[in-house]
């Protein structure tokens, strides 16, 4: 849901912000006075094209930050920038973004119809999401069964692509290879080893020299200890001689620890002529399958060997394997199209439905003669992850006309009003083409007269509870349904166009539909009718 939204020299408006609220929120005005300017506005900070032509005259860059309320309840803040040279910068709760990041997330958001915005009613994944919540179709069977397909054409995929028979030999040698080197952890240490046995005699002289005057005769050991009389005597005249004494006798158990790890280390080194040419092979095996392998360590190398024995196991008999799954796939195929069909049989009992139920608020709408329909065109060779059906929604403003799909016949305000009728009757489905918290109107009530004006903005109403809509309006027929009325309106200061947006309220609200009515003649009869209208909706609510 759209909270806030702030704008800063966008096009006439040099700083203008507005707050809503949840439910049926009108925008109105004169002609020019910006109120499209916020709609484009929130179109820009979605993720709408940028233009250096958005930036009002004689300033750098033009700003939009709009504060939306998730699904969640969180709050998030979106910024955009535009600059006179047409650069653009995004952010969400300031990290900076792409634009088709910040499109993607505007997307579950907020949802925009008029003549400025994309229409998401004219794309036929949303017009196939729509029928299937409208219809309760169930597509888990189908999402099942094609899951399946895929998953054994993957598996064939991966046969059929597999070696060769002269590579399979060489992924047989390769593997083998690997298998009889008998790699362990402990080769990880093998040339620590080898170097180790290389110079055992070095190692075992210098080890010995080093136990020897640790722990020996006269070794640093007893020189210490034979010093344990001198620190007595010297703490009966200086106190801080006992602390000496205590690091004396810690410093004699290390040492003797010491001399213990050296010899030990020099025990376990005391290999034979044997052990070291045993070394010196395993050392050659193992440095040359890493050089083979382009690999640094045993670790990586035992990854390639069991690598090689999976791709080999995969391919040893193949043929067998492959034939096995084309008995699988032409099952999994044979269920996916039994489910395909009862998927398309449950469209088109849903579509009947919803084109009837579409048709009827249309009428209501304005389009005396309309008929809408839905169009199913169903396909054994069209297997996608959404079944095999194609939907589109077909449009007969009138009689006699082909129906035709929307994108090819109807103009931006007959799709608002269509989307308008199609929002009342999938009141209350919660499906993935239900997400949008916010759906803004651009004018939907523009070239229709009062009566339709008025069931307009009742139909808007209706949509409005447990969700936002926010509309611009010029029918005061439709704005009187507003439960929030926010006016747009310019003036100029300092020899600048300024625009303003009011919250209106009790008289202003009054005055404002009355304008609407009677433009400058504002007359008593005109203001009653106002104040008729906009009681005629309290008393509507309260039914």
């Amino acid at each position: 849901m759209l909270k806030r939204l702030s704008v800063r020299n966008l096009a006439i408006v040099e700083k203008a912000g507005a707050e809503f609220s949840a439910g049926l929120t009108v925008i109105t005005g004169e002609t020019g006075a910006g109120k499209s300017v916020l709609m484009g506005a929130l179109d820009l900070v979605l993720g709408g094209r940028a233009d250096p032509g958005h930036v009002r005259d004689g300033a750098a860059e033009a700003e939009v930050e709009a504060l939306f309320v998730d699904a969640s309840g969180a709050e998030r803040l979106v910024r955009r920038t535009v600059t006179k040279e047409g650069r653009s910068r995004a952010w969400i709760d300031d990290e900076s973004v792409s634009v088709t990041e910040l499109r993607a997330f505007g997307h579950g958001l907020v949802d925009i119809h008029g003549p400025r915005a994309n229409q998401k009613l004219l794309d036929e994944d949303y017009q196939r999401d729509v029928l299937d919540d409208y219809g309760n179709v169930d597509l888990r069977p189908w999402a099942e069964a094609y899951s399946r397909l895929m998953d054994v054409r993957k598996a064939l995929a991966a046969l059929r692509e597999g070696p060769g028979v002269e590579d399979l030999d060489y992924l047989r040698f390769q593997a083998n290879e690997l298998d009889e080197a008998d790699l362990s952890e402990e080769d990880e240490s093998i040339a620590e080893r080898h170097a180790a046995a290389a110079h055992a005699e070095e190692i075992v002289e210098l080890a010995n020299g080093i136990t020897e005057t640790l722990g020996g005769d006269r070794s640093a050991a007893d020189l210490l200890a034979s010093l344990r009389p001198k620190f007595a005597a010297l703490a009966r005249h200086l106190p801080a001689a006992e602390a000496w004494a205590s690091e004396a006798e810690d410093l004699t158990v290390r040492i003797e620890e010491l001399s213990r790890a050296v010899a030990d280390a020099a025990a376990k080194i005391d290999l034979g002529e044997e052990d070291l040419s045993a070394l010196d092979a395993r050392l050659t095996v193992v440095n040359r399958l890493k050089r083979k392998y382009r690999v640094a360590d045993v670790a990586e190398l035992m990854a390639v060997r069991d690598e090689k024995k999976a791709k080999l196991e995969l391919a040893e008999g193949r043929d067998e394997k492959i034939a096995a799954l084309e008995r699988e796939e032409a099952e999994a195929l044979k269920d996916v199209l039994a489910r395909g069909h009862a998927l398309s049989k449950a469209r088109a009992k849903a579509g009947a439905k919803l084109g009837k139920a579409i048709s009827e608020e249309l009428h209501g709408l304005g389009f005396l003669q309309a008929q809408f329909s839905v169009s199913l065109v169903s396909s054994d060779e069209t297997v996608t992850h959404t079944g095999l059906d194609r939907v589109v929604f077909l449009f007969e403003p009138n009689p006699g006309e082909t129906a035709r799909p929307l994108a090819s016949i109807a103009s931006s305000g007959e799709i608002a009003r269509v989307m308008l009728a199609v929002k009342v009757v999938t009141a209350g489905k919660a499906g993935a083409a239900q997400q949008a918290l916010t759906l803004v109107f651009d004018e939907i009530d523009a070239n229709i007269g009062g009566e339709v004006g008025k069931v307009v903005g009742e139909k808007m109403r209706a949509v409005a509870k447990g969700r936002q809509v926010i509309a611009i309006t010029h029918l005061p027929q439709s704005a009187v349904y507003g439960e929030r009325h926010l006016i747009v309106s310019k003036g100029v200061s300092g020899g600048r166009t300024r625009t303003r947006i009011e919250v209106a309220e009790g008289e202003d609200r009054v005055k404002e539909v009355a304008r609407m009515l009677g433009g400058e003649k504002l007359t008593s009869v005109v203001r009653r009718h106002a104040e008729e209208l906009l009681e005629m909706t309290k008393t509507e609510g309260s039914r």
